[in-house]
This record gives C-alpha cells, sequence and structure tokens, in this order.
C-alpha cells in the first residue's frame, strides 16, 4: 500500500522525516517529494507550500503521477471552539471551503455548484487515529475544519466563519485536499493541532509554539503509521 503524508510547511514535515533512517527525493512540479519505507508501507512526505492551490496541485500529484491510495494532512490550525486550546489535537469529521461565496445567486456561503459545502473525511482512518489517541494518552477533539486562502487573525472573521460553517477549527489548505480526494474516491484523513485562536494575537502565538506543535504532530503521525501498518495486516 502507498500512502501520503502533506503538511502545509516545511516544519511541519522535517520533524516526521527525522523519524525515518533515510529516503529517496523526487524533484517534481516545482516540490520536493520524499519517499520513504516503513514497514510494508510506501510513504510519500510532501509539504505542499501554504494555501488551496498548491494544496490541490500538490494532491493532484500525489494520487495521480505518484499513486498513492490514502492521503493523512498533518499541520496547525486555527481555534473557533472556545474549547480548543494551544496545543489541542483535532481531526476533521468534514471540512469546507469558508472563502467561497456566491451568496448572490441564493445559494449559502461555501457552496458550489456540482457539489456540497461540507466533505467528510475517512472514518476508518479516524477510528484508528482515536485509537491511537488513547494509547498515547492525547486528548483529541472531532469537529468541522473550515478552509481558506487567508491567515484570520480577527475577531469579526472568526465569528462569521464559526457561526456560518458550526465550524471548529481553521486552515487553509484541508478543503482543498478533500475535494480532490472526493473526486478521485480516495480516503482522506485531517489532523491539526491548535496552534492559535484566530485573535488579534493569531500571529504571535503561532510563531511561538510552531516548533513544539509540529514536534508532536509528528510524534502522533507516526504512531498512525504503525497502527495503519497493523490494520493492513488483519485486512481492516
Amino acid at each position: 500500500m502507498k500512502i501520503a503524508i502533506i503538511g502545509a510547511m516545511r516544519e511541519e514535515i522535517e520533524p516526521l522525516l527525522e523519524k525515518f533512517d533515510k529516503y529517496n527525493l523526487v524533484e517534481y512540479g516545482g516540490n520536493k517529494y520524499y519517499e520513504v519505507r516503513y514497514g510494508n508501507l510506501e510513504i510519500i512526505i510532501v509539504y505542499s507550500k501554504i494555501g488551496k492551490v498548491f494544496a490541490t496541485f500538490t494532491a493532484t500529484i500525489l494520487l495521480e503521477k505518484f499513486r498513492c491510495e490514502m492521503i493523512l494532512f498533518s499541520g496547525v490550525a486555527g481555534a473557533l471552539n472556545s474549547k480548543l486550546k494551544i496545543g489541542d489535537f483535532v481531526i476533521a469529521s468534514k471540512v469546507c471551503q469558508h472563502d467561497v461565496d456566491i451568496t448572490k445567486f441564493g445559494h449559502d456561503y461555501g457552496y458550489i455548484p456540482e457539489s456540497s459545502v461540507y466533505i467528510e473525511s475517512d472514518k476508518q482512518i479516524r477510528c484508528v487515529a482515536k485509537s491511537v489517541a488513547e494509547k498515547l494518552d492525547v486528548s483529541i477533539s472531532e469537529g468541522i475544519i473550515a478552509t481558506g486562502d487567508q491567515f484570520v487573525g480577527d475577531d469579526e472573521m472568526k465569528y462569521f466563519i464559526k457561526n456560518n460553517f458550526c465550524a471548529d477549527a481553521l486552515d487553509m489548505e484541508s478543503g482543498a485536499v478533500a475535494v480532490v480526494c472526493k473526486n478521485l474516491d480516495i480516503p482522506f484523513f485531517i489532523l491539526r493541532i491548535i496552534s492559535d485562536t484566530a485573535n488579534k494575537d493569531a500571529d504571535i502565538n503561532f510563531q511561538e509554539f510552531i516548533n513544539e506543535i509540529t514536534k508532536k504532530s509528528a510524534a502522533f503521525m507516526f504512531e498512525l503509521i504503525k497502527e495503519l501498518i497493523k490494520k493492513q495486516k488483519l485486512n481492516i
């Protein structure tokens, strides 16, 4: 089986790469793809660059060129749910695009014709992730993650997104990856760790906690890989 692990930024994949003894580097389409093996899994690790366009491009390359059969996305997010604090783990039950607006035509925010506002992530991978969280004694939440091409750092936008999408967290890539996976019938999973609370101090919080948070994310993803290998052997 071949899976892909994406981060948006270099900082989000470097701690994960350090967990493998060696890798093969493939440069393609202006990006670097790291091929590793672990157990019976072939894994492609890549950072897409920030935003929906690069995330879409990278996810498509992973599926069409590298023939990956599953995509895992790991990275940071801003909190919308007041119960979420910096360092908390969130997995996406479903994702949406908060910056899509054709409401002038009578549609809801986030709606795209011949598509849907929300896309659900893979239930089985989410189940495995929850067992990993229990094993690591990590508290993990499950909720809606909203995606848009902007770093949100003000209360007005924060509450607009929260209220219109019932979202718990926001990022800049997950919704785009979900669209690619849904249309190509590929299972996907989104793990985010809260780096800020999407308010006026968001940029300060983000810079302060990014390195610590990405190490936690890498440790979780590495354990998730181990569990996926076990499940594959059991044909689950």
